[in-house]
Parts: C-alpha cells; sequence; structure tokens
C-alpha cells in the first residue's frame, strides 16, 4: 500500500496477529493505510481454507478482477532456524495458496518463504531425492498457465539493516498477458534498487547498521518510565532519531514514541552473564557450542549483536539475540527497527508466550519475527507495478483497473 496499490483485504487465522493487523490496516487506528475491504468478507481471523469454504460465490465474483495475490504461507516446516520437519502439516499450506490462486486467477502473483524452501528434505536410504517445495509451487503455478520466476533476496540490498535471505517466487497470468516470458521481475527489482535507497536517503553500497537502526532506543544514561503496556516493567523516555533511518521509519511522528518499547526484567544472573559475553566474547557472530556450555546456556542460537553491521536474521525468539552495548536483549520496538517497520505501525497482544502455547499463539516478538521486512515489500511494490506497465503496453486492449491486491499470511 506505500507502493501505491489498494488493498483489499487479508487473510490471517491468528486472533492475537489479527488483533495488530485489524488496529493498522484495517480500523487505522495508527494513522497509515488502511485495506479497502470488501463488505461481504467479514474482518475477523480467519484462515485461507475457511475463506475458500465460505465465500467461494464472492470470491468467483472476483474473479479476474484482482491485480495482484500476495502470500505467504508459514515456513516453519522448511526453516533452518527451525527443526526443519519433512511431515509438518504446514508444509502443505501453499496448496491452500494456489487455490485461492486458482479460484481469483489475479494478473500477478508475489509468494515469499524462507530460503529452505528450495532444499529437498532427506528421504529413507535408497529413496529417491523429492523435490524441493519451490519446485512443485512453481510445477501447481505453472500448471495454471502462469509464468513464473523464482529467486531468493536479500533484505540488507533494500535498506533493511538484518541478513535476511528469503525465497520469493512470482507469477504472471500468461492468459491475460502474452509476452510475459519478455519481463524479469527479479530483473526490475534490482535494476530500481539503487533509486529506491536514494530517495529514502539510505545508503547505497554499505548495509545500514544496528546501531543506525536502533542507537535512539538505548537506554543507558537515559530516562526511564513505567511501561504503558505492563504494570511493573519499565521503558525507555523517547527523545528523538539520530540517524537517516531512523529519521525514515518516523516519518509523520513527530515526536510521538512508537509501540512496544517495554524492556525485560532480566534476573541478575542474567544480566551478569549478558556482561560477560560482552567483555569477552566477539561480537556479530554465533557463539559456538562450547562457549554456550561454558556459559551454561542451553539455547541453541545466541549472538551479540554487532552494532556497526546488520544483524542476523530476526526470529519469533526474543533471546537469540543479545545488545550490542547493553546487557539485555531487544525489546520488541528494536526488533521492529531491525525489520524496518515504522515507528507508526503499533503492535498488539501479549509480548510473549511460551511452551505448548508457542504453537498456537503469536505474541508482539513473534509478529516482528515472522514478517516480511516492510522496506523490502515496499520495493516488491514498487517494481510489480513497474511490470504491471511493462505488460499493459505490450496488449492493444487498455490496462487494467487500478492495481488492488489480496494478501494471505
Amino acid at each position: 500500500m506505500k507502493a501505491g496499490w489498494t488493498g483489499l483485504f487479508a487473510v490471517e487465522i491468528n486472533p492475537i496477529a489479527f488483533k495488530t493487523l485489524e488496529h493498522n490496516l484495517v480500523k487505522g487506528a495508527s494513522g497509515g493505510p488502511t485495506f479497502a475491504w470488501p463488505s461481504w468478507l467479514p474482518a475477523k481471523p480467519m484462515g485461507v481454507k475457511s475463506l475458500l469454504d465460505s465465500h467461494a460465490e464472492d470470491l468467483e465474483k472476483a474473479r479476474g478482477t484482482i491485480t495482484a495475490f500476495i502470500g505467504g504461507p508459514p515456513c516453519q516446516g522448511f526453516s533452518g532456524a527451525g527443526r526443519r520437519k519433512k511431515n509438518d502439516l504446514r508444509n502443505k499450506a501453499y496448496k491452500e495458496y494456489i487455490e485461492a490462486v486458482r479460484v481469483t486467477r489475479p494478473a500477478l502473483i508475489l509468494l515469499e518463504n524462507v530460503r529452505g524452501i528450495t532444499v529437498s528434505f532427506q528421504n529413507e536410504e535408497g529413496a529417491e531425492k523429492s523435490l524441493p517445495h519451490s519446485s512443485l509451487i512453481r510445477q501447481d503455478l505453472e500448471a495454471l498457465d502462469y509464468q513464473v520466476w523464482c529467486g531468493t533476496v536479500d533484505a540488507t540490498k533494500f535498506g533493511v539493516p538484518q541478513r535476511r535471505v528469503r525465497f520469493f517466487a512470482v507469477g504472471i497470468d500468461k492468459r491475460r498477458f502474452s509476452n510475459t516470458a519478455n519481463v524479469d521481475p527479479f530483473a526490475v527489482l534490482e535494476s530500481a534498487r539503487s533509486d529506491f535507497l536514494r530517495e529514502r536517503g539510505l545508503p547505497l553500497r554499505k548495509a545500514v547498521t544496528v546501531k543506525q537502526a536502533i542507537s535512539d532506543l538505548e537506554t543507558t544514561g537515559r530516562t526511564l518510565e513505567p511501561s504503558v503496556d505492563t504494570a511493573g516493567f519499565k521503558q525507555v523516555v523517547y527523545r528523538g532519531p539520530r540517524t537517516k533511518y531512523q529519521r525514515y521509519l518516523r516519518r509523520g511522528m513527530e515526536k510521538k514514541a512508537p509501540n512496544s518499547l517495554r524492556l525485560v526484567n532480566h534476573r541478575p544472573k542474567t544480566v551478569e552473564r549478558f556482561e560477560k559475553i560482552q567483555a569477552s566474547y566477539r561480537s556479530g557472530v554465533h557463539l559456538s557450542a562450547d562457549e554456550r556450555e561454558t556459559l551454561g546456556i542451553k539455547k541453541h542460537t545466541v549472538i551479540l549483536l554487532d552494532g556497526d553491521a546488520p544483524a542476523f536474521t530476526i526470529t519469533t525468539l526474543p533471546d537469540d539475540n543479545i545488545h550490542y552495548s547493553e546487557p539485555r536483549i531487544l525489546t520488541v520496538r528494536e526488533n521492529a527497527r531491525l525489520q524496518s517497520f515504522p515507528d507508526w505501525f503499533d503492535f498488539e497482544g501479549k509480548y510473549t508466550t511460551g511452551g505448548a502455547a508457542r504453537v498456537r499463539e503469536c505474541p508482539r516478538y513473534t509478529q516482528v519475527g515472522n514478517a516480511v521486512p516492510p522496506l523490502l515489500a515496499t520495493a516488491w511494490g514498487e517494481s510489480l507495478r513497474v511490470v504491471l506497465d511493462m505488460l499493459e503496453s505490450m496488449i492493444e486492449e487498455g490496462p487494467l483497473e487500478a492495481p488492488a491486491f489480496g494478501q494471505m499470511d
């Protein structure tokens, strides 16, 4: 929507995550753009299957009128940051995305997932190696008569202060456009990169660093106040941006503080451990198994952030990263900055969850970690508009109606 598209609706099954989506992009409570939500679709949490089952007639009526369909099917089963399970039921959720494409027949498709979707799962010894799910997705879209391009994109190339490489598939309806093979969406994205960064005052050759993203949220020497979200917690009193990146994400905020600034109440032993890591261990790298054992850490991933480099991939686990100069983990807002969320975007619901609830709940840290970086999403949005213009220039029927999209998460 920030790239000039009209958002029609979104599908989000998790009630906590939907609360954030509704607050920002349905009700417009944070002051940003909003969906042009259709009257036939209830604005409530639902899955894609429910959408297809309950609103088949409405979707059929919308067939051919939706310009772009944007989707991010569940990635947990493919992710190298997780357990990467071949039989994870969520691995088949992309089929619902394909079915929604079949029903609505959009002109353009954009599908995002983790890079692990391009890697085959290990089969039993002697069994034939299966195709990676990225190839299955391509086959299914091609069977619907879409021209498909697949590739990976590093978010740091588009101003995101985070080494986040993600898989994207772009499809163009060959029934609507006859010269689809002459338009490469990934080439369009790359050719627009310099102008995209220049227009936002972001560096062209060097990646935005962690410190450039969150230095204005440091607590050292700063006044703390009670958290506006949770009794018994503190947050920093916000004083204003210090870098070009921070000023860009704070456009329209003036002196207003962003939400989700709540600091974690660490135990004294945890603070001591963090201080030891900051004093004696390397920054910007994963702690080795031996180092974690020496420190008594059972977690698989612990990283002391390097303030002068981009972060590693932000995950749904809040304690993966230690602040580069303060003995604490990051706040939700600091993680959101590393994801490139603008400060006007509010996060709703509980901050964390644990145990069995992690499978069904989507608290604030998880919402941030699961997201596509908004800067990268904006770059894709602008590039797809260029792709659409190129395609329309090749046909005699004239342009399509104003571009609009349906989004599936």
